[in-house]
């Protein structure tokens, strides 16, 4: 069963968008990138420097370093991080040949892993899904209309696949994303299950503008990932200890595997400048 509730603010938000930039430390701490990328995730004070991470215009600027031809050992990102349950107010994401942006929440896989946004390169829609340790299955029976179940084993291939839904929209996905002004994606992560919405600009509800978010009045989630068949999903146990991230990786294990498939390989001596994170906010509410 859905979940539906109001929630209340813990104190007015998670974090503001500049204490967001300046609570940037936990990267400090990473020293592999878990998707295998070609990416070099820098210090705070680095990201400053070579102004891929910035605030301006009340807006969280994440970026890449797009002018170093062939750097060695990896393209200058950052990995932003934070811990909640969050509504992510978006107004632009990274989009390009190479290009692997996630919004998720990783503790793969013996304590979960949410991706919420999630695709490689020329994606034209957001994948999203769950990856656990053995031992839960999901069903999606309240999503939208057009959201397709990939799978239902949230450890299929040892947890590398996880249990997917594909959504069929392009406002909700890279350049189809970008060019409405991004919008706002919510997440809901309680005992009976993990549901995402998303609205585009022009079209986000009242309630989260008014930062009293209610989810009685949202309808349908995307994507629902209920328990499933035969022994269902613990969520409280599959789910733990997770934290909030934002990043953008290069090639690594999916979209590097995609690169010599698509017409990417014919651009291998040019740099998009379209990879980067807008962000307007991010808020969690208990």
């Amino acid at each position: 069963m859905l979940l539906l509730c109001s929630f209340l603010p813990i104190g007015t938000a998670l974090f503001s968008l500049l204490a967001a930039v300046d609570a940037y430390t936990l990267v400090d701490t990473v020293t592999r990138d878990q998707t295998l990328g070609f990416v070099d995730y820098v210090t705070r004070d680095s990201a400053h420097q070579n102004k891929v991470l910035s605030y301006e215009n009340n807006q969280v600027y994440l970026g890449v370093d797009y002018t170093t031809y062939a750097p060695k050992g990896g393209r200058s990102s950052v990995r932003l991080t934070n811990q909640g349950l969050f509504i992510a107010d978006i107004a632009h994401m990274p989009v390009g040949c190479g290009t692997w942006p996630v919004f998720w929440m990783p503790n793969w896989p013996s304590l979960g892993e949410i991706d919420i946004i999630e695709g490689v390169k020329s994606q034209l829609t957001n994948s999203i899904t769950l990856h656990t340790s053995p031992g839960c299955t999901i069903a999606n029976p309240n999503s939208q209309p057009g959201t397709i179940t990939q799978s239902t084993d949230c450890n299929l291939s040892s947890a590398h696949e996880g249990c997917s839904v594909r959504t069929s929209s392009p406002k909700n996905f890279g350049r189809g994303f970008n060019a409405f002004g991004g919008g706002v994606y919510a997440m809901q992560w309680a005992s009976s299950g993990i549901y995402v919405w998303f609205w585009p600009r022009g079209e986000i509800p009242s309630d989260i503008t008014a930062q009293r978010p209610n989810t009685w009045a949202w309808g349908q989630p995307l994507a629902t990932f209920e328990s499933g068949a035969n022994a269902g999903c613990d969520f409280n146990r599959a789910f733990r200890d997770q934290s909030l991230v934002f990043d953008t990786t290069f090639c690594g294990t999916w979209a590097g595997s995609m690169w010599g498939s698509s017409s990417c390989s014919n651009l291998a001596g040019t740099c998009e400048q379209e990879a980067f994170w807008l962000i307007n906010s991010v808020k969690v509410y208990l």
